[in-house]
């Protein structure tokens, strides 16, 4: 839920070497680390990137529903949000434009507690599927992947 960054100000830095999984991540002035498990050939130094993803969608969820039931003054006490990311056949997906090969799936199952009746409980799980991350992640995404233009010295 961030300001948009100016094209040349990147947000997040990852760097890493060519001889493990393991990337230094550089969001501002926050340093994670991301990693493989060791059945992946990685270190489990830190979690991978799908578990990335969804700590972002899962973050934005909560913030999301939270910010909404402080404005609205729902009585909501707290939020868990369990996300899995799996592959399934698109053929096993009913609900799903694609009808073949695979395709991703994240599950979410939120729990929001508090003296909630239950149409506060259902207007905040609709709210949950409109948090920016999720509107992302369900819409077209451009990613334009280039090298960096490197000055050239005399």
């Amino acid at each position: 839920m961030s300001a948009q960054q100016n094209d040349k100000t990147p947000a997040v830095v990852v760097r890493g070497d060519a001889g493990s999984f393991k990337q230094e991540i550089v969001a501002g002035k926050h340093r994670h680390v991301a990693d493989e498990p060791v059945s992946a050939g990685g270190g489990d130094a830190g979690p991978d990137p799908y578990d990335y993803l969804l700590t972002a969608l899962g973050g934005c969820t909560s913030m999301t529903v939270g910010l909404y039931a402080r404005r609205k003054q729902i009585p909501l006490e707290n939020i868990t949000v369990s996300l899995r990311h799996s592959r399934i056949y698109a053929r096993d997906c009913e609900d799903c434009e694609t009808k073949e090969g695979m395709l991703d799936r994240i599950d979410v199952e939120l729990d929001l507690t508090g003296p909630l009746s239950a149409e506060q409980h259902d207007k905040l799980m609709e709210i949950a599927g409109k948090c920016p991350v999720h509107r992302t992640l369900t819409s077209e995404i451009n990613i334009r992947l280039r090298p960096v233009q490197k000055s050239s010295s005399s």
